[in-house]
């Protein structure tokens, strides 16, 4: 890594201490999310560990934390050392990253919307996935939970999908409590309790399904998700929108760096 010092030209301070405060908060966003993922992580016992890593099924949302993390800290430490230190090529990784993270974005919406069905199938085995590892991780539990409480849903496409998991399965040889039931964020939650009862779930499928109305939700999430969208597609554009700006806006003030260090190399050259 080199430092080069102009004596009779210099780089435009505006575009490189810009992109310096832009870069610090993605390097500092990035450091709180890898504290935030390593610190869960030692909560679980994963650091001491690491096969559990690979023993849950579904989805370890700090996995997904910890990438966040590594990604925002790799292109921070880059954008900002990059600027500082005038060097073409960190800020042409920080670029290049930048423009491939755009471009995959775009590509995904794209898909996504022409694709819809092949979406939604892949979308319904994830969740099953992730039923059948409900228990096996207090993360994947936790978002589970806020997923059905917050949608008013239960299960991927109704409560019936919590036969995929042991515990909650209707099966004669299944001995848990929770046979035959759902998880308590599926119940429809009483405005006079005031303490969350975690068991108003047990033996509800044993019921008749007219009965089901009166204490969970019957409608799957994947339904719940396909409604909340186009109600909230203002919120989705707005945010994909802000974000996409933001990203071409670090585009923008790296590639106006890196001609600016050009130019003044060439200028010496000369």
């Amino acid at each position: 890594m080199h430092y080069y010092r102009y004596s009779n030209a210099e780089v435009s301070c505006w575009y490189k201490y810009l992109l310096f405060s832009y870069n610090i908060v993605f390097w500092l966003a990035g450091v709180a999310f890898l504290a935030a993922g390593l610190w869960a992580w030692s909560e679980k016992g994963v650091l001491s560990d690491l096969t559990k890593v690979t023993g849950l099924h579904g989805l370890d949302p700090v996995v997904l934390v910890l990438m966040v993390g590594i990604v925002m800290f790799t292109l921070g430490f880059a954008g900002c050392v990059g600027a500082l230190r005038e060097n073409i090529c960190l800020l042409k990784f920080f670029c290049g990253a930048i423009v491939f993270i755009f471009l995959l974005e775009l590509a995904v919406a794209v898909l996504a919307f022409l694709f819809q069905d092949w979406v939604r199938d892949r979308v319904k085995e994830f969740f099953e996935n992730n039923i059948k590892s409900y228990r096996d991780d207090i993360d994947l539990q936790n978002l589970i939970d806020s997923l059905q409480k917050i949608n008013h849903c239960c299960g991927a496409q109704g409560p019936d999908d919590w036969d995929f998991n042991i515990y909650f399965n209707c099966s004669s040889e299944s001995k848990s409590r929770e046979k035959c039931g759902v998880p308590f964020s599926c119940c429809i939650p009483d405005p006079a309790q005031k303490v969350v009862n975690t068991q108003c779930g047990y033996d509800v499928r044993k019921k008749s399904k007219s009965q089901w109305d009166d204490q969970i939700f019957v409608k799957g999430c994947i339904l719940a998700l396909e409604a909340w969208l186009p109600r909230n597609i203002y919120i989705v554009a707005g945010v994909f929108i802000a974000i996409s700006l933001l990203q071409i806006f670090g585009i923008f003030l790296a590639r106006t760096l890196i001609s600016d260090i050009e130019a003044v190399k060439a200028g010496i050259a000369f």
